[in-house]
């Protein structure tokens, strides 16, 4: 790709609805070029008819967060178009099962633990360390791991999910890992918190609109170059966790 060219290019993972669909857009609306990732083939092709239709430049990756090779290919697939990778945001999340004590922690099914890290935690590391060389010929680049407050220790906040709420704990952790192996570099990694947001995640049962969930991711996207680094932020800014 033309070296002079300034366009911004964006993967947001999980992007084909809810929050990631909504980063996706704001993005988009911002002048990004949005690489849209997600598993679901029909989901994603929607996904990037509705950017298109709205005016946005966008195209589809295939993704699984939870195969190494599929991040691979992911970031091959960006490589080929975009040849850079300016904006991450680590979006992709499931809740996990709950139902029969799943995620009670004095019957935890440690199965269900073990599939919410896949997707939650490993997920987020598996496709980083995979954009990391195409992040890396960015002037700014910038990372965003989507979190959630319930991950917080100091307001243990939502109802009791001991897989769910612990893997963000565990993603704001490994954010600031980032954020210091990362600190004599552009990339500037943080975590955001979207609030309590109506998605089919929720049942739709929540006080915030996806864009509302999405403005911390995109202004942490477009931080400037000295931004906060290793934070976790929502829309009144620090998060104590």
């Amino acid at each position: 790709m033309d070296s002079v060219n300034n366009t911004k290019t964006a993967l947001v993972t999980g992007a084909n609805k809810g929050i990631g669909f909504a980063i996706a857009r704001g993005l988009g609306a911002i002048g990004c070029t949005v690489a849209v990732g997600a598993r679901d083939e029909a989901g994603r092709e929607a996904a990037v008819e509705a950017l298109r239709a709205a005016g946005v430049d966008a195209f589809g990756v295939a993704l699984d967060v939870t195969s190494d090779a599929s991040a691979a290919a992911a970031a091959a697939s960006i490589e080929r178009t975009a040849g850079r990778l300016d904006v991450l945001v680590n979006n992709a999340g499931i809740a996990g099962r709950t139902d029969g004590g799943a995620q009670d922690p004095t019957t935890l099914d440690l199965d269900v633990l073990r599939t919410v890290l896949d997707t939650n935690v490993f997920g987020a590391v598996r496709v980083t360390n995979a954009m990391l060389p195409l992040l890396r010929r960015a002037p700014s680049p910038r990372i965003v791991n989507m979190s959630s407050n319930m991950g917080s220790l100091t307001l243990q906040t939502g109802p009791i999910m001991a897989a769910y709420a612990p893997s963000k704990t565990l993603l704001n952790s490994i954010t600031a890992q980032y954020a210091r192996r990362l600190a004599d570099t552009d990339i500037i990694v943080n975590a955001a918190c979207p609030g309590y947001v109506a998605t089919d995640f929720t049942g739709f049962n929540a006080p915030r609109t996806p864009e509302q969930g999405a403005a911390i991711a995109i202004r942490l996207a477009t931080l400037p170059d000295d931004g906060p680094r290793g934070g976790f932020f929502d829309d009144e800014g620090a998060v104590p966790w």
